[in-house]
């Protein structure tokens, strides 16, 4: 489903230029949960930002099912990302001055669905992830952890192929951390291809099917 060939990223930084991915290639078949680790700065949520199309490469070829996406025009990228793509946001990107709920049914808006059935749809998601009490409170008033499921939540709420989660379990106790596993785990058996970035890997290991390490920007190969 995925296949990324000798991507590089670059970023300059006044007079220097940092490589955050150097020739990394890699695929990952649809329906498969694979991990990213790696300590920070090590090129994990570049690959997963490409991935997920936030990101373009400065060298390489991104293939998604077959189709060579590298150099798509925005407004593309953009569609693309809404009909097949859930991100899980490791600072969470949640909107100040919303409810929980409408941060949730974000994702339904584009798509013409009617404030009564988002809302709907929405707490749903969020009795899932056993939060649904937060449903009217502002985004800003919720803990970290609580943010954190209600990003889970939003991510989830159209059904994505693809699933992003950056640092998922970071903030979340033992309790949540398993639900989050169970959640994902019933989104692998649906078919969903799920990537995760995290320096949690004993909590995460028995839903992965392949690691990835990262250093430096490089990639080792996948074991099982």
């Amino acid at each position: 489903m995925i296949k990324i060939k000798h991507v590089s990223k670059r970023y300059r930084s006044g007079k220097v230029f940092i490589n955050a991915l150097n020739n990394v290639s890699l695929n990952i078949e649809k329906g498969a949960c694979v991990l990213f680790s790696g300590p920070s700065g090590s090129g994990k949520s570049t690959l997963l930002n490409v991935i997920g199309c936030l990101t373009r490469v400065s060298s390489g070829s991104y293939f998604l099912e077959g189709k060579d996406i590298s150099h798509w025009p925005d407004h593309f990228l953009s569609s693309l990302r809404r009909k097949k793509m859930g991100f899980i946001f490791q600072q969470f990107n949640l909107i100040p001055g919303c409810s929980v709920w409408e941060n949730v049914a974000a994702p339904l808006l584009p798509l013409g669905i009617s404030k009564k059935e988002r809302r709907l749809k929405a707490l749903m998601a969020l009795e899932k992830l056993n939060i649904s009490t937060r449903a009217d409170f502002m985004a800003q008033e919720l803990s970290g952890g609580q943010q954190q499921l209600v990003a889970i939540a939003r991510a989830l709420i159209n059904n994505p192929d693809i699933i992003l989660a950056d640092e998922p379990i970071s903030n979340i106790d033992e309790k949540h951390i398993i639900n989050v596993k169970n959640i994902l785990f019933q989104q692998k058996n649906q078919g969903k291809t799920i990537i995760i970035t995290s320096h949690i890997i004993s909590s995460l290991m028995d839903i992965v099917d392949h690691t990835y390490d990262f250093d430096n920007g490089e990639i080792s190969y996948p074991s099982p």
